[in-house]
């Protein structure tokens, strides 16, 4: 019960949180920009990316009941990867826009345009797609004769890829192959827009260099934490001193704390975005706050 307790309440912050991000986003005229435009497209795939996992966890934690159907373990399985990808491509997505926000001022809101902008997002899922299917088709094509039990808190690669019956050397090539490009295309390409930034801000003065740096602060600390957490998940599953009772844990720790912090790091460091959520939610106290009748009054 103490592991329920503390895994609901942090799944309610961050679908509280994240979704008061996209709320406030999608009401607020002031958060027009391209760059809240992807923040709240993050978000939501957060959302997503925990709702495929926490909930069925919650359900296991409670009921006893850690029994899931052969669809939903795939399905589990292909939504997992596939937007755990989503995230990182987004992050990519969001490192591309502060580039050209701090290297091409003038040219911004002319490059950023709303086609544009739906294009990029549209290419970070259909990038995920890519890295995501070859490797689950495989998997769910492979014969399983038991014991069907999935070493981990969901349904993963890795831990359904044991149950098979036969060979998976290729399955383990073409997976580790596709992660590895996922991974490594999203890091070069966000590596590569922070050094062009890094490059452009040194050439500023000290007043714009601390608007720069206050600009993608944030971004490059959720990105720092995302990496990380992957890192460590990684480094888990390799290390044979872990259990895999140890190994469970370390992956749902990490996997939720990316969406956990995502919120808590961009309403801290975006002045912005902090004030849309203090008047969003001075309005709603405003509108639970109902008129009162002056009985004293004589009509």
């Amino acid at each position: 019960m103490i592991v329920f307790v503390f895994l609901l309440l942090g799944y309610i912050i961050i679908l509280g949180g994240n979704s008061m991000i996209i709320f406030v986003v999608l009401t607020d005229s002031k958060l027009n920009s391209p760059m809240y435009f992807f923040l709240s497209n993050l978000s939501f795939v957060d959302i997503l990316f925990t709702t495929t996992t926490i909930p069925k966890m919650l359900s296991g934690l409670l009921t006893d009941v850690n029994t899931i159907s052969v669809p939903g373990c795939f399905l589990q399985m292909y939504f997992f990867f596939q937007l755990g990808v989503t995230d990182y491509a987004i992050l990519t997505v969001m490192a591309y826009d502060r580039y050209v926000a701090i290297c091409n001022p003038l040219r911004y809101t002319a490059v950023m345009t709303r086609p544009v902008r739906l294009l990029l997002i549209a290419g970070a899922w259909s990038f995920a797609a890519f890295c995501t299917l070859p490797a689950t088709s495989m998997t769910w094509q492979r014969l399983y004769c038991g014991p069907n039990v999935v070493r981990n808190g969901w349904c993963d690669l890795s831990s359904v890829r044991r149950l098979v019956c036969g060979n998976t050397t290729i399955d383990n090539i073409v997976s580790i192959s596709f992660v590895i490009l996922a991974l490594l295309t999203t890091g070069v390409l966000i590596l590569t827009s922070y050094i062009l930034i890094g490059v452009s801000i040194s050439r500023m003065g000290v007043a714009q260099r601390l608007k720069a740096f206050r600009t993608c602060a944030a971004h490059l600390t959720v990105v720092s934490i995302s990496y990380s957490s992957a890192s460590c998940v990684y480094i888990s599953y390799r290390v044979g001193k872990f259990s895999p009772e140890d190994r469970i844990i370390v992956s749902v720790l990490f996997s939720a704390l990316t969406p956990f912090l995502n919120p808590m790091i961009y309403s801290l460091r975006n002045k912005e975005l902090r004030e849309s959520i203090r008047r969003t939610l001075s309005r709603f106290r405003s509108a639970a706050v109902l008129p009162t009748k002056d009985v004293n009054t004589v009509s």
